[in-house]
């Protein structure tokens, strides 16, 4: 990477679109810019109105030149939305040459041909994620290249998208005028933030609770095994506190983050300087309509359920896997839906395993917010020099960035 050269992030999210452009400078990784908004045009972590944002897009990268004072002219940008599924395949060659050994072309081929299998008109294979090859019958290799064999096979998880959303998405930062640099879908982004090569390795489960959806990410061995995207995020918990207490979406949202917990305790400090507040003691807020009166007790009895609900989706996941209760090193939580009071205690409960809260790493000041999980991944991704390199762990930065590149350049004006 050229001294001095920066990176830019931009995450599309239901309730938010974040930009962060990062900067090296004595071996470390310096923020330069972060901006945020909130978003317009998005359902449920998908592009349904282009023009909206493009026009917050724009404004969020003028801001960020303006800060920074240096010109942004591409992006890493993250795909969202429960439209993203994986489903496994395999292919199969006979190697090229005639010496047997096995060449980057002959890997190449058999990733191409796992490719081939039948999948609705509008959807489309977005990346292939190797979790094995075999050689002449021989299982379990990680790196075929230089070996000897007359048959390679290769078994693979494949990551498909809907292409609508796909088209949507990348149509709103080309009217930026922006290059696009890769398409990382969110869940791959915040594991390259918040998790180490030993998780990945031992076994994790990285569960991010987005505004509107809950995505679920698990590694073994170093290699994506298995992603899904649950329709259901923070966003219907505060939905659900407007609807219990009869109160707009915004107060909602303010006694969510300011009270909100997911589990009863007797005493907890709000702040420094407030006094206790027990679960049967009323809290009084006044919003735009009226006064309104409950009990801590009131709130976990909203929040609660639908965090459970959240739980029982990655339990079911995990159990179809045969991974339930399995994982060495846990799940990781990430997301805005993370921050909320007592929800790693919920989830130790619920999943019988391990849990923490997911802190961004390498990028100094993002550590505290995991909400900032997916914009550091972003931009970390690039940042990690080795990474384009390295095959099936969870990054798409490879061979589909560079085809992006090309194609997207070709229709920025």
């Amino acid at each position: 990477m050229a001294k001095g050269q920066i990176i830019a992030g931009l995450d599309i999210g239901t309730n938010t679109i974040k930009l962060l452009v990062i900067q090296k400078r004595n071996k470390e990784w310096e923020v330069l810019s972060y901006q945020e908004s909130s978003s317009f045009g998005l359902r449920k972590g998908s592009v349904v109105n282009v023009e909206e944002v493009s026009k917050i897009v724009q404004s969020l990268i003028l801001e960020a030149e303006r800060s920074s004072s240096r010109k942004i002219n591409s992006v890493f940008v993250n795909i969202g939305g429960s439209h993203i599924y994986t489903t496994p395949s395999d292919g199969i060659i006979s190697v090229s040459r005639a010496n047997q050994i096995i060449s980057q072309e002959d890997i190449d081929r058999v990733l191409q041909a796992t490719r081939a299998i039948n999948i609705p008109q509008n959807e489309e294979v977005l990346d292939v994620f190797p979790k094995e090859f075999v050689i002449d019958d021989q299982k379990g290799i990680k790196q075929p290249l230089g070996l000897r064999g007359i048959r390679l096979e290769a078994k693979v998880l494949l990551l498909c998208v809907f292409s609508p959303y796909f088209i949507n998405l990348t149509q709103s930062v080309l009217n930026s005028k922006l290059h696009i640099d890769d398409v990382i879908p969110s869940p791959l982004a915040v594991s390259e933030a918040v998790l180490s090569p030993q998780q990945k390795e031992l076994g994790v489960a990285l569960v991010d609770i987005g505004a509107s959806t809950t995505s679920l990410a698990v590694f073994e061995e170093g290699n994506l095994i298995h992603l899904a995207v649950f329709p259901i995020g923070s966003a219907n918990i505060t939905n659900d506190i407007a609807i219990g207490l009869k109160t707009e979406i915004s107060t909602a949202e303010n006694i969510k983050k300011q009270y909100g917990s997911c589990m009863i305790q007797k005493t907890e400090k709000v702040k420094k300087e407030d006094k206790l507040i027990s679960e049967k003691k009323k809290i009084e807020i006044t919003d735009n309509i009226s006064t309104l009166s409950f009990t801590k007790k009131d709130l976990v009895n909203i929040i609660e359920p639908r965090v459970s609900e959240i739980f029982d989706l990655v339990s079911k996941e995990l159990k179809k896997l045969g991974k339930q209760e399995l994982l060495p090193c846990g799940i990781v939580l990430t997301g805005g839906g993370a921050k909320i009071t007592k929800i790693k205690d919920l989830a130790k409960e619920q999943l019988k395993l391990p849990v923490q809260i997911g802190k961004v790493k390498n990028i100094l000041g993002l550590e505290d917010d995991p909400s900032l999980a997916t914009v550091a991944g972003l931009v970390l991704n690039s940042a990690d020099e080795n990474s384009v390199e390295r095959e099936g762990v969870g990054k798409i930065a490879g061979k589909l960035g560079s085809m992006l590149k090309k194609w997207f350049r070709a229709f920025v004006p």
